[in-house]
């Protein structure tokens, strides 16, 4: 990549960081993408897919095969803790701390060197995915008619890999992240004088008994060579010290790389809110919320991608898969395609995703942006199926 074009999108990306959009509320992101695809010289542009998508098409004429390439856009509900970092978030209790400014960014990128390369024919969809971040973004894109409106054979994504060597491209013959759902326990008592508690009946003790409880599922419901994560997130309970609360709300995630394996999980948080029911006289209910699949690649697409990564960078295989969710995967149940990590380097001080000190590293936008070009001229010339 040319360094004009990689400072251009490394100004791109801190502008994103600096204003970024939460889950649902994209808009401003959205808006910012298209302006920049305009600037790229792309006029075939449909927004408010899904909520505030955005579906690019580059054709050019010789060819009918199709492919997609997909973005994410939107942030988290959490404070950012750089305070010198210039870039950081203007937007109080936002911030990028999954990377998406950095996937947003490597779209555009890919535009810029799809446009700039006439050495191919067919169709690109430049997917731009709002709601990643558990709002559902990817269904409610297809329930947009994406796949009918905008054709593609295959489609490819990618997320930045903390951990793993800047640049380097991770591909994985079949499963990379796993399958989850959120839950919520609801534990109703009955509220009355801390002094008095014979007289009460107390939900934030079976909640203390429940939360034990339910980190023994996964250790002791499930076989050991299978994988599992049951992980309580939120508490809320009590409104003041001399009162034993009504009701106490936890909240969490589950993870899984089998639908067998989810069963086991669901039915012992069903058991735990049943047991803390009969055991403490309170009214207890595990509600399961909805979730995503296991993103899994297609093999002829994993095989794609690792080639297409070799012109670009370095490429790992064999690598484990994450128990992190991915709502791509919903994509990959009604196209063939794959998903791959990309390094962004040291996760050392706080660069982990979903940390309050993460920054995307802005040198790993020309691999990216190279990767996503390369996947797309490569699906454009083989066959469906090939």
């Amino acid at each position: 990549m040319d360094p004009v074009l990689a400072e251009t999108l490394t100004r791109w990306r801190r502008h994103l960081h600096a204003n970024p959009g939460l889950t649902l509320h994209e808009g401003a992101t959205a808006a910012f993408v298209v302006e920049k695809l305009k600037e790229l010289g792309v006029t075939d542009i449909a927004e408010g897919v899904g909520g505030h998508g955005v579906v690019a098409t580059l054709h050019r004429p010789g060819s009918n095969r199709s492919v997609g390439l997909r973005g994410d856009m939107d942030a988290l509900p959490i404070e950012e803790a750089a305070q010198d970092l210039p870039w950081r978030s203007t937007v109080p209790n936002v911030m990028h701390a999954c990377g998406h400014d950095g996937h947003t960014t490597a779209l555009l990128g890919a535009a810029a060197l799809l446009q700039r390369d006439e050495n191919w024919s067919g169709t690109v969809r430049l997917v731009f995915q709002p709601a990643e971040e558990g709002g559902g973004g990817a269904n409610r894109m297809i329930e947009d008619g994406l796949f009918q409106r905008f054709p593609m054979d295959r489609i490819f994504g990618w997320h930045n890999w903390p951990g793993l060597e800047a640049g380097t491209v991770a591909v994985h013959d079949s499963a990379v992240m796993a399958a989850g759902n959120r839950f919520l326990i609801e534990i109703e008592g009955h509220a009355g004088h801390a002094a008095l508690p014979h007289l009460a009946r107390d939900p934030i003790v079976a909640a203390g008994h429940a939360i034990v409880a339910c980190q023994s599922i996964v250790a002791r419901s499930l076989d050991p060579m299978d994988t599992g994560v049951v992980s309580l997130t939120v508490v809320n309970g009590g409104e003041a010290q001399n009162q034993i609360a009504a009701r106490v709300r936890i909240q969490g995630s589950m993870r899984y790389l089998r639908n067998e394996v989810g069963d086991q999980i669901k039915d012992g948080l069903r058991r735990v809110a049943a047991g803390v029911s009969a055991t403490f006289g309170v009214k207890a209910e595990a509600v399961i919320q909805g979730g995503v699949p296991v993103t899994a690649n297609h093999p002829a697409e994993a095989e794609m991608a690792a080639e297409a990564a070799e012109v670009v960078t370095k490429v790992r295989r064999h690598m484990a898969p994450a128990m992190t969710g991915e709502d791509f995967s919903h994509f990959l149940h009604h196209v063939p395609g794959a998903f791959v990590w990309i390094g962004n380097g040291s996760a050392e001080g706080g660069r982990e995703l979903h940390n309050p000190h993460y920054d995307f590293n802005d040198a790993v936008l020309p691999a990216a942006s190279g990767f996503l070009a390369e996947i797309a001229r490569r699906s454009l010339a083989k066959e469906q199926g090939a």
